[in-house]
């Protein structure tokens, strides 16, 4: 059984920082892709970053590139996102999602088979 497990969020001011973890288990990762996603209260949910598990090959969205960054600890499974300057905009609930392989558009949710339950992070201002 698949489980993707996030740890890591919270409250923090603006311009402050937060790392997110992703723990994966219960299959072989190494060709999939692994993403982050947001949902904001009552928005819809949005891609934030993706990482190819093997290789690195990273994108963003460009509301959080440069302040973002993804990346993966193979040996541990685990996906981290460490998020700096944040920003009230980026309070969210955070999901972490895998996606069976680097090909399609991985900024739309359809490409992903598998969600973990999500974890709150909330900046204040």
């Amino acid at each position: 059984q698949v489980q993707l497990v996030e740890s890591g969020g919270g409250l923090v001011q603006a311009g402050g920082s937060l790392r997110l973890s992703c723990a994966a288990s219960g299959r072989t990762f190494s060709r999939y892709a692994m993403g982050w996603f947001r949902q904001a209260p009552g928005k819809e949910r949005e891609f934030v970053a993706v990482i190819r598990w093997n290789g690195g090959r990273t994108y963003y969205a460009d509301s959080v590139k440069a302040r973002f960054l993804i990346s993966g600890d193979n040996a541990k499974n685990t996906v981290y996102l460490q998020m700096n300057s944040l920003k009230p905009e980026d309070t969210a609930v955070y999901y972490c999602a895998a996606a069976p392989m680097w090909f399609g558009d991985l900024s739309g949710r359809a490409a992903y088979d598998y969600w973990g339950q999500g974890i709150q992070v909330t900046v204040s201002s």
